[in-house]
């Protein structure tokens, strides 16, 4: 089973914030990162006007999509079959009490496609975006970071060339 003790399983986790209408980013150390309490937890100890999103490219393979405000906490993840081998996408599975997939499932996201609507990406632009299945985690979170407004500090963020 993998987990997070190859230090080339986490691509990236940073949390997103916007505190007086500037974005901030910051790299979430991978401990962080074992399930959704601890995640959220993290997320948490940021100030934002909205709350704090985290967002979690693991091993170029499938992403999480976090947004924390105060207790409330809203998932996406981008591909199911990712909760049989990582324990982070196992724990978002569990925290939207939706069954294990098998062996026979496609690749299909759960969670809250309106995750960020408020922010400026409507659900259904999410769904689109995350039905393109040639796109690598770190292109879809940084489509994600450019249409919510943040790209250039993303890109920078995740060493993106220009």
């Amino acid at each position: 089973m993998s987990g997070y003790d190859d230090d080339e399983a986490v691509d990236f986790a940073l949390v997103v914030y916007r505190e007086e209408n500037v974005w901030r980013v910051e790299e979430i150390s991978d401990d962080k990162l074992h399930d959704v309490d601890a995640l959220a937890a993290e997320l948490r100890r940021w100030p934002g006007d909205f709350g704090s999103l985290g967002l979690v490219s693991i091993d170029e393979d499938f992403f999480v999509l976090a947004r924390v405000a105060g207790s409330h906490v809203r998932l996406l993840l981008s591909d199911v079959t990712a909760a049989t081998e990582w324990p982070l996408a196992r724990s978002v599975l569990e925290t939207l009490e939706l069954d294990m997939p098998d062996d026979e499932d496609d690749q299909e996201p759960a969670g809250d496609l309106g995750i960020v609507a408020d922010l400026g990406l409507p659900a259904m632009d999410m769904g689109a975006l995350l039905d393109d299945e040639e796109l690598y985690p770190d292109e879809a979170l940084g489509d994600i970071a450019h249409k919510l407004g943040f790209g250039p500090l993303y890109d920078d963020a995740v060493g993106v060339s220009a």
